[in-house]
């Protein structure tokens, strides 16, 4: 199988495994080496328990593989100074991923964090 679906097919299998589930360092371990993304991770289950990502789209040459999707979850812990809203939230995102031996080594991430803010209460959006 060629290297490209291989690894798309990991990436859904990653993101299969954290919907809706309890994320632990030792899940998150079991298919990341990237230190940045375990605690990036890791500080947004805690702020958004049992996120979910959805992907939208993606695009994969090589070892390198580009999601488009989104984020969901319900706002339950301090963000940024934002005290727990209570609200669900979904917005969208790109996150870049580099996989090596079945693991993801390296990753970047946009956001629209300006949606997300829209979204807890503490922007208006721009009419």
């Amino acid at each position: 199988m060629e290297q490209h679906r291989q690894n798309k097919e990991f990436i859904i299998r990653y993101f299969n495994a954290m919907a809706g589930a309890t994320v632990t360092r030792e899940l998150l371990e079991e298919y990341i080496t990237d230190e940045e993304l375990i605690g990036h991770i890791l500080f947004f289950e805690s702020v958004f328990p049992n996120y979910e990502i959805f992907a939208d789209e993606m695009l994969a040459e090589g070892n390198r593989i580009v999601v488009r999707g989104r984020m969901k979850g319900q706002h339950e812990g301090e963000f940024n100074g934002i005290l727990p809203t209570h609200r669900i939230v979904e917005f969208p995102l790109v996150i870049g991923y580099q996989v090596e031996n079945s693991k993801i080594v390296h990753h970047w991430i946009m956001a629209d964090q300006m949606i997300l803010m829209e979204q807890l209460g503490v922007t208006n959006a721009l009419a």
